[in-house]
């Protein structure tokens, strides 16, 4: 079920920067409504609550077979919010939501509590039964949206729970269409709900309700510790994926082509917008600093090939970033840089396609000359800029990789 009010918030399509559609702004009593008919689809006598393990084992897979029929659908759908290639979601967001559903199906039967015995003058067993917790809080984020949305759910849902989601405002089509898709998958009523809006209303509402046992949240990290104190007031179950700066570092011993292409992959897959990117290149220096020239010419030819373009077309590696504000952030992250004395060796501005188009667009971008220390070192752009910083020995990768804040 889905909760649309009246009131609608523009759904922007990255790659033109025009408004396409609107997607509803949803009302802390929109969220309260959603949790009431959540909390009802658990009660002890509801369908959901009677079924067995095995038969919600079996509604999760339905439901990954309704995605995979769906799958061009869903990958079109996702590349329009997000602005990423039709290529990538379809090769890598849409299947990998599928399997989600099924491995947590598979999984579930085999996830057994321990059990342990207390030996003494008051010998006993004790054993842990898993049981669920009732409606789960599910605020997902815009950069792999169904992705990590059935992440969460497939394991809350096989338990057993109802679950209360709220996508990003930004990209919020594959939210709704898995709604309906669970129908098909014959998974009653009130079970899986989706509630859309901004996260400072609806999102604090999700979190803060007290009828939600449970909270998942993906996102920023100071958004993080807002929703943990929101929840800690209640003594909710919690988790939390945040955000992060990874190093990739690279040793003078290399398998060197392997490698050079790995980092690219793992710099600027959809646009540098994934939590596990790599976002500071840490290169050993070699004798005379031979292989850190080599290695960063070599990364920097390789970023400069990849095609900037539009999501529909197949030769695109490149997409653009999600929104005006991101790309607004991301641009002043590389003047900052610069203004701390970073070296921009490819990229740091818009492609001539972002006039001709309109939209988020931004180059391949890679930073040298800064210290590991500085802002850009040390912040979470979540775009596509990386920095490369020498090093001589693994002493020194290792203090570099582990010295963010």
């Amino acid at each position: 079920r889905c909760v649309w009010p009246g009131q609608g918030l523009p759904l922007v399509d990255p790659s033109t920067g025009r408004a396409d559609g609107e997607v509803a702004s949803s009302s802390a009593e929109d969220v309260a409504a959603a949790v009431q008919v959540a909390k009802d689809a658990v009660s002890e006598d509801s369908p959901w609550r009677r079924l067995s393990l095995d038969a919600r084992c079996e509604a999760l897979r339905r439901l990954a077979d309704t995605l995979e029929r769906a799958l061009p659908d869903l990958a079109e759908a996702e590349s329009r919010d997000t602005g990423k290639p039709y290529s990538l979601a379809k090769a890598l967001d849409i299947p990998r939501s599928i399997a989600n559903l099924r491995f947590f199906a598979g999984l579930a039967p085999h996830a057994g509590g321990a059990v342990h015995r207390l030996q003494g003058p008051l010998e006993s067993l004790s054993y842990t039964s898993r049981k669920p917790v009732g409606v789960v809080g599910m605020v997902t984020p815009w950069n792999l949206p169904l992705y990590l949305f059935t992440w969460k759910l497939a394991p809350a849902l096989v338990m057993g729970n109802s679950v209360v989601a709220k996508p990003s405002e930004l990209t919020p089509t594959t939210a709704s269409l898995l709604a309906e898709m669970c129908t098909s998958a014959d998974i009653p009523p009130g079970v899986v709900n989706v509630v859309h809006g901004e996260g400072h209303v609806a999102g604090q509402a999700l979190v803060s309700h007290p009828d939600v046992s449970a909270v998942s949240f993906t996102g920023g990290t100071a958004t993080g510790a807002a929703v943990a104190a929101l929840a800690a007031l209640q003594f909710k179950k919690l988790s939390l994926e945040l955000g992060g700066k990874n190093a990739a570092v690279v040793f003078d011993d290399c398998a060197f082509e392997d490698t050079v292409a790995g980092i690219v992959r793992s710099s600027f897959l959809n646009s540098g917008q994934i939590c596990l990117c790599s976002s500071r290149i840490l290169v050993q220096r070699g004798p005379n600093d031979a292989f850190y020239n080599r290695f960063v010419d070599a990364f920097v030819a390789a970023a400069r090939g990849l095609v900037v373009g539009r999501p529909d077309a197949s030769t695109t590696d490149m997409g653009p970033v999600v929104s005006q504000a991101h790309l607004n952030k991301i641009q002043a992250a590389v003047q900052a840089a610069q203004a701390d004395g970073g070296q921009v060796l490819c990229g740091g501005r818009r492609p001539e396609l972002a006039s001709e188009l309109g939209g988020f667009y931004f180059e391949p971008t890679v930073i040298a000359g800064l210290e590991g220390d500085s802002t850009l070192a040390q912040t979470e752009v979540f775009g596509p800029v990386v920095t490369v910083h020498p090093f001589h020995d693994e002493e020194e990768a290792l203090r570099l990789a582990d010295s963010t804040r």
